[in-house]
């Protein structure tokens, strides 16, 4: 929420407007997968530890690259990082992956302890 929060007061009149709603996508996704995390807490003695861990993996990971490159590429002029725009661009969506391999897993990995 912070981010967000950032995002609307201090970084809003700063960047274009792309580089803005790229900023509140990460935000955005930061926060709810934050929440998911939070309510994998709740699934602790539901699912096995080995699925909610790889799951906690997969969304922390997914957070840092996705939610991250995002920030970082967002505020490039201001930081004076658009020489990593290249490197940058290609982890966006390998934590679109990530986030996605964690649903999935989540998803079999209830599935299999319903049945």
């Amino acid at each position: 929420m912070a981010l967000g929060a950032f995002g609307a007061h201090a970084i809003s009149e700063r960047v274009d407007l792309k580089a803005y709603t790229n900023w509140q996508t990460a935000a955005q996704y930061q926060f709810f997968h934050g929440l998911a995390l939070l309510g994998l807490a709740a699934l602790d003695v539901r699912l096995a530890s080995r699925t909610l861990s790889l799951v906690r993996i997969f969304f922390v990971l997914g957070v840092v690259c996705f939610s991250g490159s995002l920030y970082l590429l967002a505020t490039r002029e201001i930081t004076g990082t658009e020489g990593l725009t290249r490197f940058l661009g290609p982890i966006t969506p390998l934590g679109g992956l990530m986030f996605m391999a964690g649903w999935a897993v989540l998803l079999v990995g209830a599935l299999r302890k319903s049945v």
